[in-house]
C-alpha cells in the first residue's frame, strides 16, 4: 500500500472516531440528571486488599435495600423505573469502575446487583419484589428487562410496557 493510501485511510478513521464523539459527547446520562432515589449516597471505600467491600454508605441507612427503593413502587412511572436502574448502574460504574458495566442477560447483570460479583456486595437486594422467581429484574407489569450494553460505560434499559409485548408503542426505554 502506498503512503497516499496510509494516510488517506488515517483521515477516514480518525473523521470518523471524532465523528462519533461529537454525536454521543451530549447523550451520556449522568447521575446528576436524575433525582435522587434516597438520602444515601456512595462514596468509593477502600481497596478490596484492605476490606471485602469498596462500597460504604455516607449516611445511617443500611446500603442493601435503600439504592433502588423506589424501583416500581408506587406513583412511579415505568420510565422513572428505568432511570432508577440507571441510577443503579452509575453506582455500580462509580464504585468499581475497571468492571465497567454488569454484563450478561437480565440474569446475570440482576445477580451482579444483588451480591453475585468480586466484592460480595448486593447494590440491592436480593429480595427486591422488581425481581422474580427466575432472578430477572422486572417492570412494573411483571415482564423480564432488556438491557443492551453499549459500551463499557453504557447500557440501554428495555420495558415492554403494559401491553408486555416488545416493539409496540407502549415500551420504554432509557438509553444513556
Amino acid at each position: 500500500m502506498t503512503m497516499r493510501r496510509w494516510w488517506g485511510l488515517a483521515l477516514i478513521a480518525g473523521g470518523g472516531a471524532l465523528a462519533l464523539w461529537w454525536w454521543t459527547k451530549d447523550n451520556v446520562i449522568e447521575p446528576s440528571d436524575f433525582e435522587p432515589t434516597t438520602g444515601v449516597s456512595l462514596q468509593p471505600g477502600p481497596s478490596p486488599e484492605v476490606a471485602p467491600s469498596r462500597f460504604v454508605v455516607v449516611g445511617d441507612d443500611p446500603l442493601t435495600g435503600r439504592v433502588g427503593a423506589g424501583l416500581n413502587g408506587a406513583g412511579g412511572s415505568g420510565k422513572r423505573d428505568l432511570q432508577i436502574l440507571q441510577e443503579v448502574l452509575a453506582a455500580w460504574r462509580t464504585n468499581a469502575p475497571e468492571l465497567g458495566n454488569p454484563v450478561g442477560n437480565n440474569f446475570e447483570i440482576t445477580a451482579a446487583l444483588t451480591g453475585a460479583n468480586p466484592w460480595g456486595v448486593a447494590i440491592i437486594p436480593p429480595n427486591h419484589p422488581a425481581i422474580n422467581a427466575e432472578g430477572e429484574l422486572c417492570d412494573r407489569w411483571g415482564t423480564p428487562l432488556f438491557f443492551h450494553q453499549l459500551s463499557g460505560d453504557r447500557m440501554e434499559i428495555w420495558s415492554n410496557g403494559p401491553d408486555r409485548r416488545r416493539s409496540t408503542d407502549d415500551d420504554v426505554i432509557v438509553v444513556p
